[in-house]
């Protein structure tokens, strides 16, 4: 697991007692052996979570402070009995004031305290009346050792540079200026928060959010421990809230008002973080010389379990609500990008050959959510149906109604004879049905369009969607080419969703029936003789389950994980789907379609963005046409003989 990159986290809301330092300590002892058997490599526990949050006036306590950093030391010499690293919260006297502070544990050492900054002193917080902030001080004496003291401290592994840690308390997140991002700018990749947020109606959403939002920010983890009911409920309750969150999505949580230990445990994707940094390039301008870096010493994780969903379709929201928002956004974005180009040309009219198919079935209805938008005729969109040798009467017919419900004119013109005629005239048998047939029809298709736009003073609709492009799954200058396409920068699994979101939501009940037709039927590029009755060609039985493709395509090219990991990642997500042989089948298939594609995106049709991933060369995706991609094979040879 280390070897891809995942680092295992804990955030801990223990059962706890006000006041009573040696019951909280043994809550956390035994919270920390459950996180043991669970492999955890660092837990966060609440702050204050020694004394607990609620003491009030008790702050000023010589007993309590002093049983505090007994508590303290009891866990430091217990911690080396653990193979992780865990975070609680204590007061601390240092030169002669009191702050609230976190204590950085693990095998048998106090690696660093981090006092709180903000100090809330507002509504039903008044913290000022007990803890200070702002002390400069670098080194204090505790426990008779000198130990690194500050809110900047940077923790780093010794094994490996690329897993560093910080830590801010509760408020701090909430400023206006958050310690955490500070942090991240000094190069912490992962921010443990202990906290005691009480709650009230509409809290923890606020919370929640907030967290969320700092990790997409940060391009971090974010670990996030909130104090529970056993806290005072003189004024306040708290519900235990813990979260852990990673570059803006939700991985773990839970926030039950127990009156138990609860926790909550993730993996976080170490090299998914790198990655999101390596894009954003403000974190190169940091100043990494003023971190005041403390090194410890981190568990590996090797283990078979894997505190973590694997979606299988990440290119699609798994809530209905924001699926049905991501399917309204694809929509406008595609027919604003075309609207925009025939502003620009100033033209009213748009050929587009239709298919029957998915990708020229949403490119249609793009073109007709942006001839509203133009407030143009229906009669500049030119729907074309090209039946060649091989199309079935069911995408036909499918083709045609639809064109027709939609207040079309079609035109329909038959490339059979065109393309024997072509094929006679360079000497191809036609008999062969070889991919000198197969491209001849592509090639026929889209000369006519090509033609036809020239007639109608418009241009030529792309239809080719992202998961396509990939794959080069397309004839290059026919169906690889088009004047603009709108499907360029959408998978294959999200065509079908904004296809069926738009028959829900934007058609009447006629269309509606055909659209769901067409989504019933599997891909087909229909280029082989067929008896016209039944679909003779499917294009997954050829390159792959989509569903597999787009997988593959999301974490190579968003993230750009080795085979390897892709490989594990995609065995987690399908399971219950596809055998591990078959898995790697489609892998190895991918890559290679991938790399010797390349020069068809090179030279790819202009077409909007529209989600993280594009292979436009003007855009996210830079890549030579004559790569090699020998290491990424040699990789694969490496998995096959452990499948």
């Amino acid at each position: 697991m280390s070897d891809f990159g995942y680092f295992r986290v804990s955030a801990v809301s223990p059962e706890l007692r006000v006041a009573n330092v040696h019951f909280n300590v043994e809550q956390i002892l035994q919270s920390l052996k459950l996180l043991e058997e669970k492999s955890v490599q660092i837990a966060v526990f609440p702050e204050l979570s020694l004394t607990g949050y609620t003491c009030g006036d008790l702050f000023f306590q010589e007993t309590l402070l002093a049983e505090a950093k007994k508590g303290l030391k009891k866990l430091v010499e217990e911690s080396s009995k653990f193979n992780l690293i865990f975070i609680v919260g204590f007061p601390l006297r240092v030169e002669s004031k009191l702050y609230n502070c976190a204590g950085i544990v693990g095998n048998g050492k106090l690696y660093g305290v981090v006092p709180k900054t903000y100090i809330p002193n507002t509504r039903e917080f008044y913290e000022k009346r007990w803890f200070g902030s702002n002390l400069q001080t670098k080194i204090i004496s505790l426990l008779e050792e000198n130990v690194p003291f500050g809110s900047d401290l940077v923790f780093t592994s010794e094994d490996n540079s690329e897993i560093s840690f910080g830590v801010e308390i509760c408020q701090d997140l909430w400023a206006v200026e958050p310690i955490s991002t500070k942090l991240a700018n000094l190069g912490a990749k992962l921010i443990f928060n202990l906290s005691a947020s009480d709650e009230w109606i509409g809290k923890a959403e606020y919370r929640r959010n907030l967290v969320l939002s700092q990790s997409a920010r940060l391009n971090c983890g974010y670990i996030y421990a909130g104090s529970g009911p056993w806290e005072s409920t003189t004024d306040m309750v708290f519900s235990g809230h813990c979260i852990i969150a990673e570059n803006g999505k939700l991985l773990a949580e839970s926030r039950n008002f127990s009156f138990k230990s609860e926790y909550v445990v993730s993996d976080i994707d170490i090299q998914l973080l790198t990655k999101e940094r390596n894009y954003n390039d403000t974190f190169s301008s940091s100043d990494l010389s003023m971190t005041s870096k403390v090194s410890v010493k981190l568990r590996d994780l090797n283990t078979g379990d894997f505190f973590r969903k694997v979606r299988k379709h990440p290119f699609i929201p798994e809530d209905l609500l924001e699926r049905a928002s991501v399917c309204n956004e694809v929509f406008n974005i595609q027919s604003t990008g075309l609207a925009r180009r025939l502003l620009q040309i100033k033209s009213k009219d748009v050929v587009i050959g239709v298919s029957g198919g998915l990708d020229s079935t949403l490119a249609l209805l793009v073109c007709i959510e942006t001839f509203r938008k133009l407030d143009l005729p229906l009669s500049g969109i030119h729907a074309i149906i090209m039946p060649g040798f091989g199309t079935s009467k069911k995408t036909f017919t499918n083709a045609r109604q639809l064109c027709q419900l939609l207040g079309l004119s079609v035109e329909v013109i038959d490339i059979k004879k065109s393309v024997a005629l072509h094929l006679n005239e360079i000497d191809v048998d036609i008999k062969e049905q070889n991919l000198v047939f197969e491209n001849a029809q592509a090639r026929e298709r889209t000369q006519i369009l090509m033609d036809l736009a020239n007639k109608y003073n418009g241009i030529v609709v792309g239809t080719g969607d992202l998961s396509e492009i990939a794959l080069g799954w397309s004839t290059y200058n026919a169906d690889h080419m088009s004047m603009y396409n709108v499907n360029a920068g959408i998978p294959k699994t999200l065509v079908r969703f904004v296809i069926d979101w738009a028959s829900d939501n934007l058609f009447d009940n006629r269309v509606r029936k055909v659209l769901k037709n067409i989504l019933a039927l599997p891909s087909t590029p229909e280029l082989l003789q067929s008896d016209g009755k039944e679909i003779n060609q499917v294009t997954e039985e050829i390159v792959g389950p989509f569903e597999l493709n787009d997988f593959f395509m999301y974490y190579s090219v968003r993230y750009g994980f080795s085979p390897k990991k892709i490989f594990y990642l995609a065995k987690v997500a399908f399971s219950e789907l596809y055998s591990d042989m078959e898995i790697y089948k489609w892998l190895v298939n991918y890559y290679k379609r991938f790399f010797v594609n390349q020069f068809k995106r090179s030279c790819m049709p202009d077409g909007p963005k529209v989600g993280a991933i594009d292979l436009s060369p003007r855009g996210n995706w830079r890549m030579p046409s004559d790569a090699e991609y020998e290491i990424w094979t040699k990789e694969l040879e490496n998995i096959k003989s452990k499948v």
